[in-house]
């Protein structure tokens, strides 16, 4: 090692860290490590005495050092006057953190406030549009409202009949899931015919409403969407307003009324689809029609068949305000029409499983 090789040795009795050589080789020491062992919030003084030439890499390292042990200070001997005011400006510019570092970006501070904001402010906008509904309805239902009946007739078909097929489907094989799923269980204990309780109670409680009401969502919900959303690019709507007509009225008012109409007669219709889908299942597993309805006849009653009315009432609701308002609220593009749609169903969905939650809960509560 010759004597303009860089060295840096840290004396820690006398709370200094010497330094020597040419400090401009290709290769020059690590202040940070050469610290490691001191404590970062002392003070500490660099000798630079021993330092035959130096370049900005030195005082690169002085200012990191210096940071290190803040708010302690640095304490610079021999230190020349030029690199003095080199270290003096490296000082003015202020520190600079990467973005990912960061507190705020790491937890997204922003973003969570816009999010939140945009919630609530969807949340008012849902309610707000949900109190314009039922008093337009309440106006239609009593003669002083602009709905036509024509227009009540068409959305009931559009919402119930044309609907059947789709529903018959998904409720046969709901019904036939929920009883495989209790056969698998049921056949080790010798319960086969239990299958009948567990397909009865899940399609009157649950799946009968949840299940008709996801398909409802998907299809008559974003067709409702659509349909306004396309009115609203053609400025249909304007010129509804235009002739004194409210569109709350004349468009939205029926097909709410449709949809909340003809949801429970869906609902019952997948029930009984559903119950018999699970009679298919229970009669591969040696259990007789007649015993099949005979323990279904013990193991329905009222408040299941009831439990499940209410739900499809209130999914009705849900399902044809979500699609109405985003109809409604759209831009007036060909674009704004698929985005009026998806946020129909993805509204839609939410908006139906935390209802069925809070039901759920409010009848567990209440002994139902």
């Amino acid at each position: 090692m010759t004597a303009d090789t860089p060295q840096a040795v840290l004396q820690a009795p006398q709370q200094s860290l010497v330094l020597s050589g040419d400090w401009r080789a290709a290769t020059v020491p690590d202040l940070a490590r050469a610290i490691a062992p001191y404590p970062s919030s002392q003070p500490l003084t660099v000798d630079l005495n021993g330092v035959s030439a130096w370049d900005s890499r030195l005082t690169a390292q002085l200012l990191g050092l210096e940071r290190r042990i803040a708010p302690a200070t640095l304490d610079l001997i021999g230190a020349e006057d030029d690199q003095r005011k080199l270290l003096e400006l490296a000082r003015s510019v202020p520190l600079h953190v990467p973005p990912q570092q960061t507190r705020r970006a790491v937890l997204n501070l922003d973003g969570l406030r816009a999010s939140l904001a945009q919630l609530g402010d969807g949340l008012l906008d849902s309610l707000a549009f949900l109190g314009a509904v039922l008093t337009a309805s309440a106006k239609s239902l009593a003669g002083r409202g602009g709905m036509r009946q024509r227009e009540l007739m068409s959305a009931c078909y559009l919402a119930g009949p044309n609907a059947l097929g789709i529903i018959t489907l998904t409720s046969v094989l709901v019904g036939m899931i929920l009883a495989y799923l209790g056969a698998a269980q049921l056949q080790q204990f010798g319960a086969a015919i239990y299958v009948a309780d567990l397909v009865a109670v899940g399609m009157l409680r649950e799946m009968g409403a949840l299940m008709t009401a996801v398909v409802m969502a998907g299809r008559t919900g974003a067709a409702y969407a659509a349909q306004l959303s396309t009115m609203q690019g053609n400025e249909e709507i304007d010129a509804i307003r235009t002739l004194g007509i409210n569109p709350m009225e004349f468009l939205v008012v029926p097909r709410v009324l449709a949809l909340v109409a003809m949801m429970p007669l869906l609902v019952i219709f997948a029930d009984a689809l559903g119950i018999f889908g699970g009679a298919i299942v229970a009669g591969g597993m040696g259990v007789t029609p007649l015993q099949y309805m005979s323990q279904l006849n013990s193991a329905v009653s009222t408040d299941h068949f009831v439990i499940g009315l209410i739900k499809a009432f209130v999914f009705a609701v849900l399902i044809a305000t979500a699609g109405c308002r985003a109809g409604m609220n759209a831009g007036r593009n060909s674009a704004a029409v698929g985005r009026a749609t998806t946020d129909a169903v993805v509204t839609s969905v939410i908006y139906l499983i935390v209802a069925d939650a809070a039901i759920n809960i409010l009848c567990q509560q209440l002994g139902y």
